[in-house]
């Protein structure tokens, strides 16, 4: 029942957060009308208050997933009619491609090498080239860029594009450089472009990762920059000139 998505509990968060985003409110609604009263029913008689949905449903006969789902589309857990900044609105951004599928796997659970196989060659299918052939931009822009979460956030206070443009939210996993702190959740990139060289291969390698990491590391945790469209083609060299260009504080 409920088969919007394979995870739903997994699902969400791509409602929530594309580049650093915010969760998503009730506002608007009513006190009766928040998942929080329809999480708290056990069983069948569920509050007079809460959604009329859910007085047909037993939750206590649900499986985990099936409950999930059914928090999420159908007992109004989360505002899926809020408009995306991508024209779209949040349900629509709940729907998963054949990656996010893959690698929606429960608690556990581990990916078979058929299914890596299939992730890595559908990331290395989605990257565009740019024509010319891959070449290093602005590393100033490139360094806005990377310390920028801004873009793609709904709920109460929206991002507005038409009044910045979305960064690439780097420095929330990686330390870039030493003048500014940045996560620990991936490898740090300081010094990225001195100890690496700038090679063809190195400049593939790193524009393949930001444009679409699963096409090395399947179902690894780092968004998909390019093929998502977050990043445009010119603003990942940008990116990569932050990384590369000696003159760059990344480098120093």
């Amino acid at each position: 029942m409920f088969k919007k998505s394979p995870i739903a509990a997994l699902a969400a968060a791509s409602l929530l957060l594309i580049a650093g985003g915010c969760s998503a409110t009730n506002a608007g609604k009513s006190e009766a009308a928040k998942p929080a009263a329809v999480a708290a029913a056990p069983v069948v008689a569920a509050p007079v208050a809460a959604p009329a949905a859910a007085a047909k449903v037993d939750y206590t006969k649900m499986s985990a997933k099936d409950l999930a789902e059914y928090l999420i589309f159908e007992a109004e857990g989360y505002d899926l009619k809020q408009a995306t900044q991508e024209g779209t609105n949040g349900r629509a951004r709940l729907v998963q491609d054949e990656i996010q599928k893959a690698c929606s796997l429960m608690k556990g659970q581990e990916l078979d090498d058929k299914s890596r196989e299939k992730v890595m060659a559908l990331a290395t299918a989605s990257i565009k080239y740019p024509e010319g052939g891959i070449k290093l931009g602005d590393w100033k822009k490139g360094r806005e860029l990377a310390w920028s979460g801004y873009g793609y956030r709904t709920a109460h206070n929206p991002d507005d594009h038409e009044k910045g443009t979305p960064g690439g939210n780097c420095y929330n996993c990686h330390q870039i450089a030493t003048d500014r702190t940045g996560g620990d959740i991936g490898p740090s990139l300081t010094g990225y472009g001195k100890n690496r060289g700038a090679g063809e291969d190195m400049l593939k390698y790193t524009y393949d990762v930001i444009y679409n990491p699963h096409a090395y590391f399947a179902c690894t945790n780092m968004p998909r920059m390019g093929a998502s469209g977050v990043l445009s083609q010119k603003q990942i060299a940008d990116v990569m000139a932050y990384l590369f260009d000696p003159e760059s504080p990344v480098n120093k």
